[in-house]
């Protein structure tokens, strides 16, 4: 894997868009203060890959990728692995809740040839290449897939954080294996020998099912073949010779059932003709049409004279006057008793209220006068303290005065009102002024109710007045309409009479609906008895018509009862004839039965020599159908032996091959144990990286050390001291970081031929703590790492801040920080 360029926006402190192109700077070096953000750059390379970074411990550390205050943040990697080229996103963001989640995140493969800089004229996501993954849960697979190393791999070969660089130096013998395993893609090897497992099972389990199946085939052999084919020619002939016979039992049976015919026919004549019967009233109905008749007569007269006597009495009610003209008279008289007794109760109210009105106009006469006094004493009064404060201008001043503002004369502050001298002529006026205003206001009050009284006596007089006169009116309107009026008593008199004929209207009416309705119900029963005798030739109709074929004698349409009566004595002349005839027909029946019950007898034994149960229809009815089946069994069965035996041999070659590739699998699976072959694969890659690290150990440290291990552990011989061989945990810094990056470069060069995934280390980046080191170290590592960029097969990053180192490296991406936000700027080549 080897980055080419990174972009981030609200990333930890680089919360502005930041842009680093990684393209062409095969050794660079991030330097800037300590805490400028160097090593955030390694952050966002593993972020935007596996979603977590070393220094937040696990994935739960998301909540670290945002820049404070900020609500998302945006990383973006393009990378290269094994000759083509990716773009890996992730997009987190922190909701209302400050929870903070992965909104979005990718891995895109682009198409070859892209150029990286059109990513800065703001191309759409579509427009990046192929989805390899759209999904947070995506991505774990794509990445693993495009760079071959899981999160804890990558970061101990590829990027290593600061502390972590000689991890794989100084790991333990299984973790060392497992990276191992996954650099070579020995996987697939554990792989196999699952798979071989599984088919060794699965061949196994088809063993033990065929071996089922053919224990179930037991009887299926050339014998039993050969006996369902001779029970199939025995069938046939047995069809045949049924076939042959059952003309014979057809001809019988149609014979037996012509004669069944004949029987049946003599017995339903015989019951057809017993079922005659004349009705039992068939005498009496032609008497009852009779009767209805002339009750119907009788009704139509007792109509006639009921309606004669209504019109008599309806002619005395129209010459007697109309009842509602008498009684619009008798309401006027009792209304004209009732208006003048309310005319004369009105008339005396009216003159008690002239009176009332006359004495309140001379009240309200006396109280203006009264009012008039008053006004001119309370204008005396006004004269009077008018002529006492002429008199008395001191007096009249201080009226003007107020404690606490300015004299109106001398404009000085007023301290004190003085008080009005003794005997003033002022203070008497005033008080006689109050005086009259108070008996100028009462009686003006008593003007104005007193002129409030009589105008509502004035208006009661009015309204008495109007409604006496409208009584008057009335009483002169009634009069008139009295005038010829023979009085009230007269007046009911003739109502009387007039309702006395209308109760006799009433009833004549009720005797005319009465005898109506009597001969309306009288026509109905003559239309009952004329039916009842329809339905009586009807019936008649219906019985003859149906013995029409057998000949019955002409019927006398003038009585029903003897034609009924003609008709029942044929009917039994014909049914005692017809019995005679029955009993011939009767023995021949007999005879045609036992000529069926013999030749059915002929066919059953031929089912019974032939070992085949007859059909258990009534006479026969299944015989052929019966011999039919035995035929298809047979055939069948005979089918069935042909396929078992055949099935059986099939599965005979088939167990053969399912042994053998049982046989086979297990073994490879067996071989393939991780125990055996694997453990063998291990050792011998660990031979190859062991002896390429040493050689790039011996040229590192000018031939001091080769690099050795025994049973997984690593160990150098120092050549210096006698080739004394001992740990690697005895190296100073400056030896470890070289031994370290001797088995970075073994891991790439040795093991890239032996690997079978898509794991590559195109590049390596260190986050060490050069800072530490002292300047006899610190030159060997610089010259260590200008050796390997030399090389030209891989990118070769530092992160530092030393000086010393920093001005070796010819590419330096510049990391600073201020009160906001950090920024990259590339210097050197």
């Amino acid at each position: 894997m080897r980055p080419l360029r990174l972009d981030l926006a609200g990333f930890t402190v680089f919360r502005d868009e930041t842009t680093i192109d990684f393209t062409d700077a095969d050794f660079f070096a991030l330097v800037g203060p300590t805490g400028s953000g160097k090593s955030t750059v390694l952050d966002a390379i593993c972020f935007a890959l596996y979603g977590q970074v070393p220094r937040w411990g696990s994935s739960r550390g998301i909540g670290n990728a945002l820049a404070p205050s900020a609500t998302e943040a945006r990383v973006r990697l393009v990378f290269e692995s094994a000759g083509d080229r990716y773009v890996a996103t992730r997009v987190v963001r922190r909701d209302g809740r400050g929870n903070v989640k992965t909104g979005n995140a990718g891995l895109q493969l682009m198409p070859p040839g892209f150029d990286v800089t059109k990513l800065d004229t703001g191309m759409s996501p579509d427009d990046l290449g192929e989805v390899v993954a759209g999904t947070p849960a995506e991505m774990d697979d794509a990445v693993l897939a495009a760079v071959g190393l899981p999160y804890e791999q990558f970061t101990t070969c590829v990027v290593l954080p600061q502390g972590q660089f000689a991890d794989f130096l100084h790991a333990k013998p299984a973790t060392r294996q497992q990276i191992l395993v996954n650099l070579l893609g020995l996987g697939v090897y554990e792989s196999i020998q699952k798979r071989a497992a599984d088919r060794a099972n699965r061949a196994e389990a088809q063993l033990a099912a065929v071996d089922q199946v053919l224990a179930g085939l037991d009887g299926a052999d050339e014998a039993s073949v050969a006996g369902a084919a001779e029970r199939v020619t025995a069938m046939r002939e047995l069809a045949e010779r049924v076939e042959s016979a059952l003309p014979e039992l057809d001809r019988a049976r149609r014979a037996a059932a012509a004669v069944e015919a004949e029987l049946a026919t003599v017995d339903a004549e015989i019951t057809e003709l017993g079922r005659v019967r004349a009705p039992r009233d068939a005498a009496a109905v032609a008497r009852t049409v009779a009767q209805a008749r002339t009750a119907a007569t009788d009704a139509g007269a007792a109509v006639a004279v009921a309606e004669e006597r209504e019109d008599k009495v309806r002619g005395q009610v129209a010459a007697a006057g109309d009842p509602t003209a008498l009684e619009l008279l008798l309401k006027a008289h009792a209304e004209r008793d009732r208006v003048a007794a309310e005319a004369e109760s009105l008339g005396g109210a009216l003159t008690a209220a002239q009176a009332d009105h006359t004495a309140a106009a001379r009240a309200l006469d006396a109280a203006r006068g009264e009012a008039e006094r008053a006004a001119a004493e309370l204008e005396a009064a006004r004269r009077a303290y008018q002529d006492a404060q002429a008199a008395d201008r001191a007096a009249a001043l201080r009226s003007q005065l107020t404690a606490g503002e300015p004299c109106p004369v001398c404009a000085q502050p007023v301290h004190d009102v003085p008080a009005l001298p003794a005997g003033s002529a002022v203070a008497a006026a005033e008080a006689a002024g109050k005086v009259a205003r108070t008996a100028a206001d009462a009686a003006t009050t008593v003007v104005t109710q007193r002129e409030r009284a009589a105008r509502d006596l004035e208006r009661t007089l009015d309204r008495a007045r109007a409604q006496h006169d409208q009584l008057r009116t009335r009483l002169a309107e009634l009069a008139d309409q009295l005038a010829d009026s023979p009085g009230p008593a007269a007046l009911r008199r003739e109502l009387d009479a007039v309702g006395a004929l209308r109760r006799e209207l009433d009833e004549a009416g009720g005797a005319v609906r009465a005898a109506r309705e009597a001969a309306r119900r009288a026509r109905g029963a003559v239309d009952a008895a004329e039916e009842r005798i329809r339905v009586a030739w009807r019936d008649f109709d219906t019985t003859r018509d149906g013995l029409a074929r057998l000949g019955p004698p002409a019927a006398d349409r003038d009585d029903v009862a003897r034609a009924w009566a003609g008709l029942c004595d044929w009917a039994g002349a014909q049914a005692d004839r017809r019995r005679a005839a029955r009993v011939a027909v009767a023995e021949t029946v007999t005879g045609a039965h036992e000529t069926v019950a013999a030749v059915d007898a002929r066919i059953r034994a031929l089912f019974t020599a032939a070992e085949v149960a007859p059909g258990a229809g009534p006479a026969g009815d299944d015989h052929g159908r019966t011999a039919a089946v035995a035929v298809e069994r047979a055939e069948a069965e005979h089918r069935r032996l042909v396929e078992r035996y055949e099935q059986a041999r099939q599965l005979t070659g088939q167990r053969t091959e399912h042994e053998r590739a049982a046989r086979v699998a297990k073994a490879l699976a067996g071989h393939l144990r991780a125990n055996n072959f694997e453990r063998w694969l291990l050792a011998e890659a660990l031979d190859m990286l062991v002896d390429g690290a040493s050689r790039i150990l011996r040229e590192l440290s000018s031939g001091q050390y080769d690099l050795v291990h025994d049973k997984g552990e690593f160990f150098v011989v120092d050549h210096h001291d006698a080739g004394l061989r001992r740990g690697v945990r005895t190296l100073s810094g400056g030896e470890t970081f070289q031994a370290s990056l001797a088995l970075a470069l073994a891991l790439s060069e040795q093991l890239a031929g032996l690997s079978t995934t898509a794991a590559s280390l195109e590049s390596i980046v260190l986050d060490e703590g050069f800072g530490t080191l002292d300047v006899a170290t610190l030159d060997t590592v610089a010259a260590t790492l200008e050796g390997l960029a030399a090389r030209g097969d891989r990118m070769v990053g530092v992160v530092t801040h030393v000086p010393a180192l920093a001005e070796r490296v010819p590419v330096r991406f510049e990391v600073r920080k201020n009160a906001r936000t950090a920024r990259v700027e590339r210097t050197g080549l």
